[in-house]
């Protein structure tokens, strides 16, 4: 067996980040930017006003000074003429600034009868004026790689980026096996579950930018199995979800080794998932997961996600991890790091006395995974402890 961290260096030497593609703006949200990106105007592009108010020169701002109003500019509708001593010019948050002015005296702090303006005593030293390339100017860059959230695509838009270099998302084959399986909806026989590992699994990494593609259930025969590897081939990624243990009906591995699989690693000193491998085949990287439904989401966090984050050209790190206090005592840990469903609140963190890698119950009701290093001695209450947030 291998440790968790090797696992991850191993799973990270199998793959490279996808090439980049250009999507319009309206859908580049949640994609990974793939080059840098240029502003193609500066903004604002003019000296605009902060407030609505009155533009005037500053060095006549004074205490009950009065100013002709000559005119007046909104946005999108700029003052055409020069404010010159003694005038005014009538303003409006986001208007250009007009010639000759260099102060905007808000309204509030003004007595306006007819044309003429009077200013009050309580006037302040702020312009009131938002400079030119004050947020950004030409030329300047939005650095990849990164996500793309809503400011992201709201600064895009100022730029007057209409298309978007983003990495492509990358295509995940995700093949549940085992004649025990049926798909939600069907009617199980009395032998049988229904399928979960590979909905969950998708929707772990289709939040994360993937596009999940579920295959058929491939059963516990070579010809169904290799039937299923074929059709996967064209993916960037394969998860196997099951099958990969030593069992007499576990033929993932032997299948893939006579597809001319390139086993990586097998078993993983982690609990849950220990029965992990991975390897590549016909040049995809592929990662078995284990069959028991905790154990596959909990390696789908701790692998698949950093894994295809890092083909979506994301730093190759581990899943990141926090710290907290434990809000109850853990007993001595075995040999191999344990990843316990647990809830994180107020009072700190606490594992479920339950930590079956079957109760999916429990997983749905914890949001972090406290991880426990190998042979970690009992822990009392108040301990610090890390965790992986769910």
């Amino acid at each position: 067996m291998i440790t968790v961290e090797e696992a991850l260096t191993h799973l990270f030497d199998l793959i490279a980040p996808l090439e980049a593609e250009e999507v319009p703006l309206r859908e580049a949200a949640g994609r990974v930017l793939a080059r840098d990106v240029t502003a193609e105007r500066t903004q604002p592009p003019f000296s605009a006003s902060a407030m609505d108010g009155y533009a005037l020169h500053k060095n006549e701002v004074e205490p009950d000074a009065m100013f002709k109003v000559i005119g007046e500019a909104a946005a999108g509708h700029a003052f055409a003429g020069q404010v010159g001593p003694g005038q005014c010019v009538r303003i409006f948050t986001g208007a250009p600034v007009p010639q000759g002015a260099d102060f905007v005296v808000i309204q509030e702090d003004v007595t306006r009868r007819g044309d003429l303006i009077t200013l009050g005593r309580s006037l302040g030293e702020k312009s009131h004026i938002r400079p030119a390339g004050g947020d950004f100017k030409a030329g300047d860059k939005m650095a990849a790689p990164k996500v793309l959230g809503a400011a992201d695509i709201a600064l895009l838009a100022s730029m007057n980026i209409p298309l978007v270099p983003v990495v492509r998302r990358p295509t995940v084959a995700i093949m549940a096996t085992g004649d025990e399986l049926v798909a939600p909806g069907e009617i199980p026989g009395p032998d049988q579950i229904i399928a979960s590992n590979s909905y969950g699994l998708a929707a772990q990494l289709e939040n994360i930018g993937a596009c999940a593609r579920l295959l058929p259930i491939a059963r516990d025969t070579a010809s169904s199995l290799k039937t299923a590897f074929e059709l996967a081939l064209d993916a960037d990624l394969i998860i196997t979800i099951g099958g990969a243990s030593v069992g007499d009906h576990d033929l993932v591995a032997g299948v893939a080794a006579d597809l001319g699989m390139a086993q990586s690693f097998y078993k993983v000193a982690m609990r849950p998932g220990k029965p992990l491998m991975a390897g590549t085949l016909r040049g995809v990287p592929m990662i078995g997961l284990p069959g028991n439904p905790v154990s596959a989401l909990v390696c789908g966090t701790v692998f698949v996600a950093p894994v295809v984050r890092a083909m979506l050209g994301l730093d190759r790190v581990a899943a990141p991890r926090n710290s907290a206090i434990l809000a109850a005592p853990l007993g001595q840990n075995g040999p191999r790091e344990h990843y316990m469903r647990a809830t994180l609140q107020a009072d700190g963190l606490r594992a479920f006395d339950r930590q079956d890698s079957s109760l999916l119950s429990v997983l749905a009701g914890a949001n972090a995974l406290l991880v426990r290093p190998p042979h970690d001695p009992p822990q009392p209450m108040g301990a610090q402890v890390d965790y992986i947030p769910l």
